[in-house]
């Protein structure tokens, strides 16, 4: 028998520790995860919150808002196709490889994936960036729960058509 193959993922939103969503690692009871360490993207990218339930988004645009600071998990592929399935990959988040560095004092640039969303419109760039995302935080937007969510075109909000 094989050994799975395991993919190491960032996390910089509501499936942080202590987040909302963070229960999707543990979805599926035979799935493995492991938090391996906190990192930082070393490309800069905008993390902002957005539509009317205060989404957290990373807009695919290099360059633009902040070295955006998150988690690393170790996951086998039971719990990434879980996590697609929450990020709607590749319909509306894309999942791809992005570079992170360490913040445990290493330093290692590991190569990850990262869920961003690339098809967004333009207007989004304008918005205030996060470093570090909290639900709860200083900026007062908490996020709402998919299933308290009445709209279910709140996704075209933020999409380029």
């Amino acid at each position: 028998m094989t050994a799975p193959e395991l993919h190491k993922v960032f996390v910089y939103g509501t499936l942080k520790t202590g987040e909302p969503n963070h229960n999707w690692f543990t979805k599926d009871e035979e799935g493995y995860h492991k938090f391996l360490f906190k990192a930082k993207t070393v490309a800069k990218l905008p993390l902002i919150i957005a539509t009317k339930y205060n989404i957290p988004f990373l807009l695919y645009s290099p360059g633009n808002g902040h070295n955006v600071v998150g988690e690393v998990y170790e996951v086998d592929d039971k719990v990434l196709a879980n996590l697609d399935i929450l990020e709607e990959h590749p319909d509306y988040y894309i999942r791809e490889l992005n570079e992170v560095q360490r913040l445990d004092g290493d330093k290692e640039v590991v190569k990850v994936w990262i869920y961003v969303i690339k098809n967004f419109k333009a207007e989004y760039l304008n918005r205030d960036t996060l470093e570090d995302y909290s639900s709860k935080g200083s900026h007062g937007l908490e996020y709402v729960v998919r299933y308290l969510r009445q709209d279910l075109n709140w996704k075209y909000e933020i999409i380029r058509k």
